[in-house]
């Protein structure tokens, strides 16, 4: 199937074309006919398998016929979980709207008030928005909604995970109940299902990809540490390796994020770091010096890498694993996107054990072990996590929730929901 197949407006598919595209992915192929059919839509797919598109494509398609109602808000709004993946999804509309006009903004923290409220003021085509900064604006009665044609819920799973779902309930709830919603996310179960049945009416669904049949194109295997200090060698070891053309490697931690950078840069690796206590625009800077191949080696936290989009990046390496097994899916899609190969490298050290068993439960596979000569563990692997780990039946979903480990609220409530919006400010 070719893009000019799927009835897009010939402005659009002169934008795809001029971005290198002519045949839709699977997402794309399934998605788009769905969208502009007007029904609600239910999706998961693979990182990196073109989702945006999915979504951008279709509502831009849906905004060239004539405006319903009156009024000067956005017809349609992009909720998602970060400033990045917010930055991301506006260049990207930016990309498929250079050969057709419309006026596009974003919402998000982390930035100055009076540009947003100087938008908002504006007719507004479509908005990308992060929930707690969106709230602010709706609070002081900034944002008209009176028109808007379609919301999209955008990596829904993780703004479950991050406590966002009660700021997205009260947004859902202050905007035209005749609209057509869109929900994307990694996984269609648990609370990410829940939150769909109850926003979105009688939706399709797509489900492209199971947790275990994710990432085929990704080399991933664990390597033993008996301490940090081993850790330190088995990345040393990798980053000196000459198949390594960019490497994203994780911390659990901000402060982990700028000591190991730091620690990097003096043994001659080129390396930043990226977490939520930087500035937006150096943010975005590191991003861009990182695609431009100012630096090779991007430490990074869970919040401020996610949708975070490097077509160069080789190898992924967990240095610290996630405290939520979801975690591990979004960090190592950020490589082998589009067809590439990717490697993702896992350093499991004394306390890791029990989060690689919930992470190879949540797969269904157990990851292989790799020993380099020279840097062999001294103690052995834990007995009973390997026979809790993935070796056995597949058990879905890790049962930890978010809020056993972050601090979050398990119940929410209006005041938990004002701190949502710190949390999405400081993402």
């Amino acid at each position: 199937m070719l893009f000019k197949e799927l009835n897009l407006d010939s402005r659009l598919l002169k934008a795809v074309d001029a971005c290198g595209f002519s045949e839709p992915t699977e997402i794309q192929r399934q998605a788009i006919p769905v969208v502009l059919s007007g029904r609600d839509l239910m999706a998961s797919a693979q990182t990196g398998t073109g989702k945006t598109a999915a979504f951008v494509l279709p509502a831009l398609q849906q905004l060239l016929k004539p405006v319903r109602n009156g009024g000067r808000g956005p017809r349609v709004l992009v909720l998602t979980p970060t400033r990045e993946l917010a930055m991301q999804i506006n260049d990207n509309i930016r990309q498929f709207t250079r050969f057709s006009s419309f006026s596009t903004g974003t919402v998000v923290g982390g930035m100055s008030y009076s540009p947003q409220l100087r938008m908002l003021r504006k007719p507004l085509d479509l908005l990308v928005a992060t929930p707690g900064r969106l709230l602010d604006h709706m609070e002081q009665g900034k944002v008209d909604f009176s028109r808007l044609e379609i919301l999209i819920l955008d990596e829904a799973d993780r703004m479950l995970d991050m406590g966002f779902i009660g700021p997205v309930k009260e947004i859902a709830a202050a905007i035209p109940g005749a609209r057509q919603t869109l929900l994307f996310s990694a996984t269609l179960e648990g609370g990410v299902l829940r939150i769909a049945k109850e926003l979105l009416k009688n939706p399709e669904r797509i489900s492209l990809a199971a947790n275990h049949e994710r990432h085929e194109s990704i080399l991933q295997h664990v390597h033993h540490a008996h301490s940090v200090s081993h850790k330190h060698e088995l990345l040393n070891h990798h980053l000196s390796n000459g198949n390594l053309t960019q490497a994203l490697i994780f911390t659990a931690t901000k402060r982990g994020a700028d000591k190991l950078a730091k620690t990097l840069r003096a043994q001659t690796h080129r390396s930043e770091a990226l977490h939520g206590d930087m500035s937006q625009p150096k943010r975005k800077r590191t991003v861009e010096n990182m695609r431009s191949g100012k630096f090779r080696v991007l430490v990074a936290t869970d919040v401020a890498a996610r949708g975070l989009d490097i077509r160069g990046i080789s190898h992924v390496i967990n240095f610290d694993l996630p405290m939520v097994a979801e975690d591990y899916i979004h960090r190592i899609g950020r490589t082998g996107r589009a067809g590439d190969k990717g490697h993702a490298i896992s350093l499991v050290g004394p306390g890791d054990w029990e989060k690689l068993s919930k992470i190879e439960r949540l797969t269904g596979q157990k990851l292989k072990r790799v020993v380099i000569e020279g840097l062999e563990p001294n103690s052995s692997e834990p007995r009973q996590k390997r026979a809790n780990g993935a070796g056995g039946k597949p058990k879905g979903r890790s049962s930890v929730k978010p809020w056993e480990h972050s601090g979050r609220r398990k119940k929410r409530s209006r005041k938990p929901v004002a701190g949502a919006r710190i949390s999405a400010r400081a993402a």
